[in-house]
């Protein structure tokens, strides 16, 4: 069998990309949490789904400073084909047109649909669980040194997406997006609930750049940041599909792990110490020394996920509180 990849298929329009289509019909997905617009759609009778977004519609393209279109670019960069074979990352093709905010990127996928984690809040089947952190090791292990040369999401910047001056003209709108709502209710709780995490969390949002030389003592990798359930799946023959990676670039291999401990927390079947440990032997597995570093990217990966949700934290259960302030505060010993 052959092993050539092929080139990225890179359209000049939204109208070349799906050129023939058939049954087209715009919806919107009950997980979606961004301005984007989605249509499934059939090409060459191949089941399919599109995503186009612009940084004037899309919030989250705006909080996290994404003004040039970060997955294009990786795509371009045909980044997404070195993932490893146990990922399925969907994409088809894209189209870029325009410049700036107003910019459309227009992105075509097979229709993964059956296949995506279903929404709620059951938690997975134990092995899926495990077969999902290994893979995520085996992606950090195919990168592991990577460095970003196309210009991708700012490492200091990936620590202020909620912070409360982020959010702050996100406020003004007339329709303010449900998770930005929330931040600043949550941001308005945490001084009381958590008043050493909030601490904690502010002075990362103050100075990110101390929490970023720190991490850079550590392993990089290319990360595709958001590994969220929503974005998530389970392909028949055991490969995980991730799809909607807004946040890529060169990031520590632990943020990525601490990103699925925090947001998906309440469908984790097994504690998150013993995710964690899953995660460091499975990277180990796929040929990666940790010894050195792996407790200090570790503790200073939690502080900074807790500094972006710790709002989320806020408005949540105390036991789940309590876990990520004392995960903040062993992580802040590494500063």
């Amino acid at each position: 069998m052959s092993t050539e990849i092929a080139a990225p298929l890179v359209a000049a329009s939204l109208d070349e990309l799906v050129a023939g289509a058939t049954d087209r019909v715009a919806v919107r997905s009950s997980d979606a949490k961004s301005g984007a617009r989605f249509e499934p759609l059939r090409l060459d009778g191949q089941a399919c789904f599109l995503k186009v977004l612009t940084a004037e519609d899309d919030w989250i393209m705006r909080v996290t400073g994404n003004t040039t279109n970060w997955e294009f670019q990786v795509w371009r960069a045909g980044i997404y084909q070195q993932l490893p074979e146990c990922i399925d990352h969907t994409i088809l093709g894209m189209a870029l047109e325009g410049t700036g905010p107003s910019a459309r990127l227009s992105i075509l996928m097979t229709d993964c649909s059956s296949d995506l984690v279903p929404p709620g809040e059951a938690p997975l089947p134990e092995q899926h669980h495990l077969d999902l952190v290994d893979h995520m090791a085996a992606m950090h292990a195919r990168f592991l040194g990577w460095r970003d040369e196309i210009g991708l999401a700012d490492p200091a910047h990936r620590y202020l997406y909620f912070a409360p001056e982020t959010i702050a003209p996100e406020l003004e709108v007339a329709d303010v997006p449900g998770p930005v709502a929330a931040a600043e209710q949550g941001w308005a709780l945490l001084p009381e609930r958590a008043p050493r995490l909030h601490t904690l969390a502010r002075s990362v949002h103050h100075d990110p750049q101390a929490l970023v030389d720190a991490l850079s003592t550590t392993p990089s990798t290319f990360v595709g940041g958001d590994w969220k359930l929503g974005n998530i799946g389970r392909r028949p023959d055991g490969r995980t599909i991730l799809v909607d990676q807004a946040y890529p670039g060169a990031a520590p291999p632990c943020s990525d792990l601490t990103w699925h401990l925090a947001l998906n927390r309440a469908r984790i079947p097994i504690s998150k110490e013993a995710t964690i440990a899953h995660y460091r032997d499975r990277l180990e597995h796929h040929g990666v020394d940790t010894a050195g570093w792996f407790e200090r990217q570790l503790g200073l990966s939690l502080l900074g996920t807790a500094s972006l949700f710790a709002w989320e934290k806020a408005l949540g259960d105390q036991a789940e509180l309590e876990w990520w302030e004392q995960a903040a505060l062993d992580g802040a010993q590494w500063l």
